[in-house]
């Protein structure tokens, strides 16, 4: 496979060179091409000497070989290790003053960005929009890792193990190994190279200008959802609506309030997602009118009388319109049932997965004290295929880790990458 390997101009380019002999050794062919700034921490010769190939990262060397259009346009993977926050800015607005940013405009396959910097920078409203630029247009970012930085500081922005950029980078040509969630085999990202959408939170359905009709949705099973698939290497769309939690960095965000809107805010973002996850709580029901002014309680007049319409059954839709386009799309529900005299939680979860159509249905078992506005969470995993029920419980992130690990070994099984 042919690699082309940019080294940004940090003091982490030095562990770039254990990455590039993982390639390497892998008897991958390896084009490195080091920032200005890079060349500083690590010299031209020990990235040929390592590679076996000419390094530069002038436009002007070999000119007769078009290098800064041919490196792109036939490497089969783009690796950016250490990509700072320079590197980052560049990239996403398309700049093209070196040999290495010239070449991430030919790039016509995966491209991964490894990030490494100082906290600060990285938690900059500057670079967290840069990465999600560079994201929205499927460039796949890994977050960085935490521990000691250079002096005393410690925090987010440490590159992480060449190791694991290593099984990244393979992961958006090679695609998922065939290995079991959570097994030692599995890859370390296995979304990589997906684009994953996700609604969260709960709606509110106006009354008046004051009022609304809504429900308990904290919307941190949703956030912890979106948080485990951007981990996993995926390009993730959150649809936001009414949240107690903050979304998190690294994922498009898109904020809603009403069903109809998270409707059409779903409908929109799931065109061209591997994954759709519904992991909102949609409101059933609407008020049938909306009072312009806030609706007045006075003595000696009748109570109001709130009348109700439904509400669009989005997750149905959402399989419809999957169905009728015949895409190879993962469809993911979430039920949040309680039991009664005529059935169980399952029974109706059950009932549910057949009648919306989707490939899983995760199911809570709800009421005062469960799951809503909680830091914990237990469900149940349905599948359509009929595979036997798979629990989960704990923290949300630990369900939210167990639910995305399932997608991605179903997206193995079902729609393997071509």
């Amino acid at each position: 496979m042919r690699i082309v390997l940019g080294v940004g101009g940090g003091i982490a380019a030095y562990k770039v060179a254990s990455l590039l002999r993982l390639f390497t050794e892998a008897g991958h062919n390896v084009t490195v091409i080091p920032t200005e700034a890079a060349t500083r921490f690590v010299g031209v010769a020990t990235w040929e000497a390592l590679s076996g190939n000419t390094v530069s990262n002038s436009v002007f060397d070999d000119v007769h070989l078009v290098n800064h259009v041919r490196l792109g346009h036939e490497a089969d993977l783009i690796v950016v290790a250490p990509a700072t926050a320079d590197l980052l800015a560049r990239a996403a607005t398309g700049q093209a003053d070196d040999l290495l940013t010239n070449t991430l405009l030919m790039a016509g396959g995966p491209v991964l960005f490894a990030p490494a910097m100082h906290t600060e920078m990285w938690q900059h409203a500057a670079t967290q929009a840069n990465v999600e630029t560079l994201r929205s247009r499927g460039v796949t970012v890994l977050e960085p890792a935490s521990g000691r930085l250079t002096g005393s500081d410690s925090g987010p922005g440490r590159l992480p193990e060449p190791e694991a950029i290593y099984e990244a980078a393979l992961a958006l040509v090679h695609g998922l190994r065939d290995a079991a969630p959570g097994s030692p085999e599995a890859p370390l990202f296995p979304l990589a190279g997906r684009t994953v959408t996700i609604s969260a939170g709960g709606t509110r359905e106006p009354l008046d200008p004051v009022r609304f009709l809504g429900n308990r949705s904290s919307g941190k099973q949703g956030v912890a959802l979106a948080e485990a698939a951007r981990d996993a290497g995926a390009t993730v769309r959150l649809v936001a609506a009414h949240m107690e939690v903050p979304a998190p960095a690294g994922v498009d965000v898109v904020s809603v309030e009403t069903a109809l809107q998270l409707r059409d805010a779903m409908l929109s973002a799931a065109a061209g997602s591997d994954v759709v996850i519904m992991a909102a709580a949609v409101a059933d029901f609407r008020p049938a009118d909306v009072s312009g002014t806030k609706i007045k309680k006075r003595d000696g007049h009748a109570d109001p009388v709130v009348s109700l319409v439904r509400n669009p059954d989005i997750l149905h839709e959402l399989v419809t319109v999957r169905d009728a386009g015949g895409t190879s799309q993962l469809v993911v529900g979430f039920a949040a049932e309680t039991g009664d005299a005529h059935g169980d939680v399952l029974e109706y979860a059950a009932e549910k997965l057949k009648r919306k159509g989707c490939d899983l249905l995760v199911v809570n078992h709800v009421g005062s004290d469960k799951v809503f506005g909680q830091d914990h969470n237990s469900v149940v995993i349905l599948s359509r295929a009929g595979s036997e029920p798979q629990s989960a419980s704990g923290t949300k992130h630990d369900v939210a880790a167990v639910v995305i690990d399932r997608i991605g070994a179903e997206l193995s099984r079902v729609f393997p990458r071509t």
